[in-house]
């Protein structure tokens, strides 16, 4: 499943990667190009934005599991509750990495976006 949503993710930022280079390369005045390659760079910093936010969720996410692991280990209740607490504190890590690296697929993504925009704004 958390390949799914891998794969999801990698044709999803690919389609607006093609979208980007294919109207880009559609236009043919220089202002016409450079206009809406600025609309895609505001559209991709808005993204970007909002991914390096998810890092900071991310952090903090972390530092939750840390510590109630922490407490986890100095209750020191019966084996039941505990291994239900692991079962829980490792789902949580498990998804905390598949959103860092979702996240990590779209400033991939959003990086080459920007380089495409870039290259057509200063070509003629």
């Amino acid at each position: 499943m958390t390949f799914l949503s891998y794969v999801n993710r990698f044709v999803s930022n690919f389609v607006l990667l093609a979208v980007a280079y294919y109207s880009l390369n559609a236009m043919d005045k220089y202002q016409q190009r450079a206009i809406l390659a600025f609309m895609i760079l505001v559209y991709v910093a808005m993204r970007a934005v909002s991914a390096l936010r998810s890092f900071s969720f991310f952090h903090r996410i972390e530092r939750l599991e840390k510590e109630a692991r922490r407490l986890g280990g100095m209750l020191g209740l019966g084996p039941e509750e505990s291994l239900f607490r692991r079962q829980i504190i490792t789902d949580v890590s498990t998804i905390r990495r598949s959103g860092e690296m979702k996240s990590y697929i779209d400033l991939m993504f959003l990086l080459l976006i920007v380089l495409i925009c870039v290259t057509k704004i200063v070509t003629d």
